[in-house]
């Protein structure tokens, strides 16, 4: 029709926590290990500990994983990339559908709609790629792993899982499409998500850690706005951002 625009509604979906159930990251870092790319004695001198203290709920799973990141990027400092991509064909295969049933089906839901989904994500792109691919996304930003002139990893990030960094990702896919934020969702369990929660219409926490849950409070715009989605076992419900919280020290 004459003088009518093409809106494009966009769902914007952080990946680690909120469409998968763990962390890609720590998938890739268990089979480097399993294959022996990687030294097990990285894994029992300096993350076993904080993952045992997270795993009896004495720790804060941000802990372990900041700690397990740092021994990743290490141990992938100077490592061909050819070398890692089969281990990571091999995670999206045996680990790529051990997702959250609610998520799974609103990227479905979405793309039913027409709707553009983007993935940005924390993870290194060479795993979000192949969750982008696998689930359909239009496409994806990911943590990008710098290479040198022999396709080596350096050991430098361009981070993706730091807020300020989801927030110029996202500048970077607003510049490529006309989105129409009023009417776009976006889909988030940790603080690193706040960015795309203020900018969009409809913004959705999943799960959210206590971080996130309490920063939704602080700000009234984002109390008034997000849906809280809880997941447990085989029921998906909604709660309230001003519900009761029972906020036990975990330290």
């Amino acid at each position: 029709m004459e003088g009518s625009e093409i809106v494009t509604i966009a769902a914007f979906f952080d990946i680690d926590g909120t469409l998968y159930r763990n962390s890609l990251m720590i998938q890739h870092f268990r089979k480097l290990i399993k294959y022996e790319v990687v030294d097990p004695y990285v894994w029992h001198e300096h993350v076993k500990h904080t993952y045992k203290k997270w795993e009896k709920r004495y720790g804060d799973f941000e802990d372990y994983l900041e700690e397990l990141a740092e021994i990743y990027v290490e141990s992938l400092k100077g490592m061909p990339k050819e070398h890692i991509e089969f281990i990571t064909r091999q995670v999206i295969r045996l680990k790529g559908d051990s997702v959250y049933k609610y998520t799974r089906e609103r990227i479905k839901w979405h793309k039913e709609q027409g709707h553009k989904v983007f993935f940005i994500s924390g993870s290194p792109d060479f795993l979000v790629s192949k969750m982008a691919e696998k689930y359909g996304a239009d496409e994806y930003k990911g943590t990008k792993y710098i290479l040198d002139e022999n396709n080596r990893f350096t050991g430098e990030l361009e981070k993706m899982w730091e807020s300020d960094n989801k927030q110029k990702a996202l500048d970077e896919l607003l510049d490529k499409y006309d989105v129409e934020l009023d009417k776009s969702y976006a889909y988030g369990d940790t603080n690193g998500d706040l960015s795309m929660f203020r900018i969009v219409g409809n913004p959705i926490a999943i799960n959210p850690n206590k971080n996130l849950f309490f920063n939704i409070r602080k700000e009234p715009e984002l109390l008034e706005k997000v849906d809280i989605v809880i997941e447990r076992k085989d029921l998906v419900y909604k709660v309230d951002g001003n519900v009761e919280v029972l906020d036990l020290d975990f330290e």
